[in-house]
């Protein structure tokens, strides 16, 4: 896992909200914005609050990202701050997560189904194929 540094924490007491800025070591480029927000959550232990991810800057040259988060107490209070656009962002690559896990499980269900079968009909049909000759 990469290393997290604070670049900076500010307290935004006029709009009741928690700035962020930090940098991950080692994930230059490869970082995602939902990722982001659970490590920051499991750094900052922020379990309660609503994390909203604002930019994700990778730097030429160099493996580091830099990520702007704001951290709102109430989900409402976030709602009428940011930009609803960021939240339909927000929402569509939870729903596109939530669908590649189902379709993971899935798969590897299907596939232990279709072994199973295919087993249990490749020996009848061999026998088959004998009495025929």
């Amino acid at each position: 896992m990469s290393i997290i540094e604070t670049v900076s924490d500010v307290n935004n007491t006029f709009l009741s909200r928690r700035e962020l800025t930090c940098n991950f070591a080692g994930l230059g480029g490869k970082l995602k914005k939902l990722e982001a927000v659970d490590m920051i959550t499991k750094e900052f232990n922020l379990t309660d609050k609503v994390i909203i991810p604002m930019r994700l800057r990778s730097h030429s040259g160099k493996s580091v990202t830099t990520g702007t988060f704001f951290v709102y107490d109430d989900e409402g209070l976030a709602k009428k701050h940011v930009n609803p656009t960021i939240f339909s962002r927000l929402e569509k690559a939870k729903a596109k997560l939530a669908e590649a896990e189902k379709s993971d499980e899935t798969p590897a269900e299907d596939a232990a189904v279709e072994a199973t079968e295919e087993k249990t009909e490749a020996p009848a049909e061999e026998p088959k194929e004998e009495k025929t000759e």
